[in-house]
């Protein structure tokens, strides 16, 4: 927590994977993140960020980003700022794509694929994809406003079967 009763502050997603076997097409994961209004939260987002962008007031960014899984520890790592969000902003979603320039595929056929959620060194979740292995994207993180105005942090794995595209449409749906 950043303070009493204030909720999260600036949150770090990190994404990681092993490279694929040698001679064979290297495998791309990326987050994303979808911010949804006060208004609408399960409505269409107001933005997206992943690869190349940042949100416009500056508070989340793409820190790091990989296209091939080579490097030690986390490839990709997103910075959350929600204690700078704009007040509009009530629902922040964070998802995991595999491209799919080279074919077909899911998680279960990355090696080694895993998130870790944090703020500062307080460990919020971390877990691989085993849970939806058959999947080529998922969400893995939800972050709402409270009535209070204190951001708060719900696990959030659930596992899609879309392209990318289709998937940043969907990711921001209502779980089930």
């Amino acid at each position: 927590m950043s303070g009493i009763g204030k909720g999260l502050g600036t949150v770090e997603v990190a994404l990681r994977w092993d490279p694929s076997p040698l001679g064979s097409p290297a495998h791309d994961l990326d987050l994303v993140a979808g911010v949804y209004p006060a208004a609408a939260p399960y409505g269409p987002p107001d933005y997206w960020v992943y690869y190349d962008r940042r949100s416009p007031e500056g508070t989340i960014s793409l820190d790091r980003d990989s296209r091939t899984g080579q490097g030690l520890g986390y490839d990709e790592v997103m910075t959350v700022e929600l204690g700078r969000m704009p007040e509009e902003h009530a629902r922040v979603v964070i998802g995991v794509v595999i491209q799919q320039g080279s074919g077909p595929l899911v998680f279960g056929e990355v090696a080694a694929p895993g998130v870790r959620i944090r703020e500062g060194y307080t460990e919020l979740a971390q877990h691989g994809f085993a849970e939806v292995a058959g999947a080529s994207a998922a969400t893995v993180a939800e972050f709402r406003r409270s009535a209070s105005g204190a951001w708060e942090f719900r696990a959030d794995l659930r596992g899609f079967t879309l392209d990318p595209d289709a998937f940043i449409a969907a990711m921001g749906s209502a779980p089930a």
